[in-house]
């Protein structure tokens, strides 16, 4: 199994790589900018906290752009969130799926390897991929906070990123089972899974009759200004967002399994 889990890991080094230094370097830089703008930040800051609407969907009535804090939750958290969640999408959706469309399936599931165990194999990389994600963004944002002299590693930060680490796995799951009942590369179709969450989630916080219902998107657990700004987190959405990893992952597992593939 191990072996199945170093080919995975090998095959999707480039495409960590990318998306790190994109995810990471944008976030890096954007940290690094506060300081020119800091001086014009409390005037832009009065400006958004007023626009209604569009200040209730990016947090913008509860943070200030104009501290540091409020800056990285309203810019970088949604840069970092809508990034890593479609890395996490277009990894995930073809990790399956790709063993029909390259026709390889023949060759790979005839090994003497029981195939759940390389169905384990495949999902684990996934996870290992954006566990080290996390952590290379995490420290490129640690590196501009430490230029602009801030050296403390505060709570919120932590929680934001083991959460919107949380937040990917959960889509990753989704695009788990897309890639186990596919036979095609579907990475258009799970590419779009967390941009209709992101939306869906924006839309939840300007609309009344969607507040109720908003925990269905894994992005209201994983909201950057609401953990900056210390607001408790949507205990439902979390507890879903644990039953929907565990149950989409076994499910996705045993369909794949269980399945005539085509060679």
């Amino acid at each position: 199994m191990y072996a199945f889990w170093k080919m995975e890991w090998k095959a999707a080094g480039k495409s960590l790589l990318l998306w790190s230094a994109v995810v990471g370097g944008i976030g890096l830089i954007c940290i690094l900018l506060y300081q020119s703008m800091e001086g014009s930040m409390a005037g832009m800051a009065e400006n958004f906290a007023s626009m209604g609407a569009f200040s209730e969907a990016f947090g913008m009535n509860t943070l200030s752009i104009a501290t540091l804090q409020g800056y990285f939750a309203t810019e970088i958290g949604t840069i970092h969130a809508l990034g890593s969640s479609m890395f996490a999408a277009t990894l995930a959706t073809v990790i399956l799926s790709k063993e029909e469309d390259g026709h390889t399936a023949e060759f790979t599931f005839t090994l003497p390897v029981a195939r759940e165990k390389i169905i384990i194999a495949k999902f684990a990389a996934v996870i290992a991929s954006l566990v080290l994600f996390t952590i290379f963004c995490a420290g490129c944002y640690q590196i501009g906070f430490l230029a602009l002299g801030e050296k403390e590693i505060t709570g919120e930060f932590l929680r934001f990123i083991a959460l919107q680490l949380m937040m990917n796995t959960e889509i990753a799951s989704i695009c788990f089972l897309i890639s186990a009942v596919s036979k095609k590369n579907r990475a258009g179709i799970g590419i779009s899974i967390p941009v209709i969450l992101y939306v869906y989630d924006l839309m939840a916080r300007v609309v009344p009759d969607l507040e109720d219902v908003k925990f269905i998107s894994p992005f209201s657990y994983a909201n950057a200004t609401e953990i900056f700004s210390r607001e408790q987190p949507d205990r439902g959405a979390f507890v879903l967002g644990v039953i929907v990893i565990a149950a989409l992952t076994v499910f996705s597992g045993r369909i794949y399994a269980k399945r005539d593939l085509a060679s």
